[in-house]
């Protein structure tokens, strides 16, 4: 399987946060010939084993979440239609008019609607869309709906991928289903390379509300170094470069407070010395990602974040250039082929007393 069909099977599952586990079976089965073992812990996070040739312990952890945004039903009208809340973020101007799927005791499909423009008032017509606004009509009344659906019932956006020109692809929960198939890539790669590292690779669930995924298993497998792989702002004409990235150019090392700088140079040297192109992400506060996670589990664990750039964030066409998904998993493999302990050195006058 290449990354355009194990991104294409990835993104067309579903899988909201809390509801990961429809997904197991699927990635496992995609991974399962390329990794030492497999495992599922108590919270859902599928955890991928590539042993290293060390003999010290040492381990890299690379996470990349599963789970995707969605909605959650919170009041079953009299007339059989659905109020809904928001799991993870949400823009409501991207909902209205959505197919979505409502995983009750069966799938029920239906449509996400709201007044017809003819009758809004004109002061109404200027306020911005809300949640609480809108319904789900699944056809069923609400004797029969009360059969299948329940409140706190998962809903999803009904979406297929599709392929674009010059090797792009559009479709629901690429944020980050994107860093799967960069785990899926990269695990191939190591299966030809010989590596220092044991390498974890983890699926993680629940980053779209706590990022307690990243959390749980950074504290079971307390890595050396941890590695977040998520996705990053792509350039679109209205944002600024500056705070974007260039899709096809190479994915986004992260630059903040919540980066380890010598992992950082590390990785930019092999990114230089293999002629792999990469940007910066500057990221000065929390990176909103399971770096942040990670990075304060235990005693605290070196951690870098590596974002793949990806326009219209959060929506359900997010949009990704599968050269960057190649570039990502190279850059990785390098690294983890030419890692054998993180190299500090600590000079006397930067230290503070």
């Amino acid at each position: 399987m290449d990354i355009r069909e194990a991104l294409m099977t990835l993104t067309n599952s579903y899988g909201v946060s809390g509801q990961e586990y429809n997904l197991h079976e699927m990635i496992i089965n995609i991974f399962k010939d390329y990794v030492d073992s497999t495992e599922i812990d108590s919270l859902g996070n599928i955890i991928f084993f590539k042993k290293g040739t060390n003999d010290d312990g040492f381990k890299i952890m690379l996470a990349a979440h599963m789970d995707e945004i969605g909605l959650m039903v919170t009041k079953i009208e009299d007339n059989g239609f659905l109020r809904f809340a928001e799991v993870g973020g949400i823009d409501p101007r991207t909902v209205v008019g959505q197919e979505v799927l409502v995983h009750g005791s069966k799938v029920i499909p239906g449509v996400i609607g709201t007044k017809p423009p003819h009758m809004i008032e004109k002061e109404e017509q200027e306020k911005s869309l809300k949640l609480k606004d809108m319904i789900i009509d699944t056809g069923y009344s609400r004797e029969n709906l009360i059969k299948y659906v329940h409140i706190g019932d998962f809903i999803s956006i009904k979406r297929e991928s599709m392929l674009l020109s010059n090797d792009r692809m559009a479709g629901k929960s690429m944020d980050d289903r994107v860093g799967v198939a960069v785990l899926y890539d990269l695990v191939k790669r190591l299966n030809s390379i010989k590596h220092y590292p044991d390498v974890y690779m983890v699926c993680t669930v629940q980053e779209e509300v706590t990022m307690s995924g990243a959390r749980t298993s950074a504290y079971s497998i307390n890595p050396d170094i941890g590695i977040a792989i998520d996705v990053g702002f792509g350039y679109t004409p209205e944002l600024k470069k500056s705070e974007t990235l260039i899709l096809g150019k190479g994915p986004g090392i992260t630059l903040g407070g919540n980066i380890d700088n010598t992992l950082r140079k590390q990785l930019i040297e092999v990114a230089k010395e293999y002629n792999i192109p990469y940007q910066h992400s500057i990221e000065p506060g929390p990176t909103g990602t399971d770096g942040s996670a990670i990075q304060i589990t235990k005693e605290g664990i070196p951690t870098l974040v590596i974002s793949v750039p990806l326009r219209y964030m959060h929506t359900s066409v997010e949009l990704v250039d599968l050269k960057d998904i190649r570039f990502t998993s190279i850059l990785l493999s390098n690294f983890i082929k030419n890692t054998k302990k993180i190299n500090y050195s600590f000079v006397e006058e930067n230290l503070c007393y």
